[in-house]
């Protein structure tokens, strides 16, 4: 068995270009999976991002992830935060199981109006 010489750079980790150039992942993306809470990596006594063989793996297998389930990298991150979140987890069980019901005070003739005034609130508020 061949025994491989392993250099201090590899020993600490590489840096954030070095592991986007064997990745495939720009610098970019790889911040925005750090941001997603996808990959934690280590940090250097100057605060630079050092990325590990683990870290690499996991950067190799959501890429398999992705491919094979032909999701979107913003769905993985949005699945993670549903992991940690229990009241997101409880919101969405709750919006998926509810059904649709017109408030007893609107009569049906004027539901359709009152949806559309609402919406309209919503969306007013949103753009202040």
């Amino acid at each position: 068995m061949d025994i491989m010489p392993i250099s201090p750079i590899q020993m600490r980790g590489l840096k954030i270009h070095e592991a986007a150039q064997i990745t495939g992942w720009s610098p970019r993306m790889l911040r925005y999976i750090e941001d997603a809470g996808l990959i934690e990596p280590a940090r250097s006594a100057s605060g630079y991002r050092l990325y590990g063989p683990g870290h690499l793996q996991r950067l190799r297998t959501l890429r398999e992830l992705l491919q094979r389930f032909d999701v979107a990298l913003t769905e993985v991150g949005f699945a993670a935060r549903l992991r940690r979140d229990a009241a997101l987890q409880a919101a969405l069980a709750e919006w998926f199981e509810a059904r649709p019901w017109r408030p007893r005070d609107v009569p049906d003739s004027d539901w359709l109006r009152w949806e559309q005034e609402k919406h309209e609130k919503l969306l007013n508020k949103e753009s202040a």
